[in-house]
């Protein structure tokens, strides 16, 4: 089996979410909670290539700014609770919302960027 069939097999979306492989699906990217391994410890994919940036922290500040704005929205209108209500429980669940979604987003975006071999873009010289 070659490695063009073992990539068509694996989905970055799976893979990915999953912080796994995104050529194999089975070794893991991360070695902590957002430190990227330096190669798969399954198939030896090399993760240099691997440069998300800040776009996991850009959308998933946008996802959960949403989910908990909303939220903090529809409690107010709904209860009215008093401001320290909303401090002690949306301050809270918007740092959870927002680390609990970072490695999957990272994840994600690494996983694209290897099945669509985005690189950086170059000037001819």
């Amino acid at each position: 089996m070659s490695v063009e069939n073992k990539d068509s097999a694996t989905s970055p979306y799976v893979t990915g979410l999953l912080g796994r492989c995104p050529r194999c699906g089975k070794g893991k990217m991360f070695s902590g909670i957002l430190t990227v391994v330096p190669q798969c410890n399954v198939c030896g994919l090399s993760f240099s290539f691997a440069d998300a940036g800040d776009g996991p922290a850009v959308f998933v500040t946008l996802i959960g700014g949403f989910l908990v704005l909303g939220a903090a929205l529809w409690t107010e209108l709904t209860y009215q609770p008093p401001f320290w209500v909303h401090l002690v429980v949306f301050l809270p669940l918007t740092a959870i919302v927002c680390i609990g979604l970072l490695r999957p987003a990272k994840g994600l975006l690494i996983a694209l960027q290897y099945r669509n071999k985005a690189e950086q873009g170059r000037l001819e010289s």
